[in-house]
Order: C-alpha cells, then sequence, then structure tokens
C-alpha cells in the first residue's frame, strides 16, 4: 500500500527511481524493494520521502502506518474486530 502510493507520487513527477534513490542517499535496489512491498519503510524514510516529492507528511504517514497494521494482523482471522475494537477505545 505504502509502496504502490511512493511508487504513484514519484512516477506523477517523472522522477526516475534511481533518481529518488539518489536524492535519499539509498540504493536503488532497496528503494525497489521497498516500492514492492519486499521491505518496509521506516519512519525517516517516509519523512524524507515526504520532503522529497512534496507531499504532505501528514498523509504519507497515514499511509504507512495503516500498511504496517495490516501486515502485522495480515494472517489473524479476527483482524476486522481487532481494529473495530482499537477505534472504539481510541474514541475514548
Amino acid at each position: 500500500m505504502i509502496g504502490d502510493k511512493i511508487r504513484e507520487l514519484r512516477e506523477s513527477e517523472n522522477i526516475l527511481l534511481r533518481q529518488l534513490a539518489a536524492q535519499l542517499d539509498m540504493y536503488t535496489a532497496l528503494l525497489s524493494k521497498m516500492e514492492r512491498g519486499e521491505r518496509y519503510f521506516r519512519k525517516i524514510e517516509i519523512e524524507n520521502i515526504s520532503k522529497e516529492l512534496n507531499y504532505p507528511i501528514e498523509e504519507l504517514t497515514t499511509i504507512w502506518l495503516a500498511d504496517k497494521i495490516l501486515k502485522e494482523l495480515e494472517n489473524e482471522p479476527l483482524k476486522k474486530e481487532a481494529l473495530k475494537y482499537a477505534l472504539k477505545v481510541s474514541k475514548e
């Protein structure tokens, strides 16, 4: 999910993968794996990507957090119930 969004943003700005990787001071192969969901983004990388692509940090962080949550719950049969409960508790 977050990788798809970053790829979408990068491509909409006509920035090549290797160009963004260089701007972020990371290997192109690593960024490619992150975009494909094979490696996780760290928060600092999300912040740096937000700056480089001039995209609101709040929106990118929200997508990143949602992606982390969904990956953690991926194989849990009660994930919907757990998410509903978490939302309920967070509103209290």
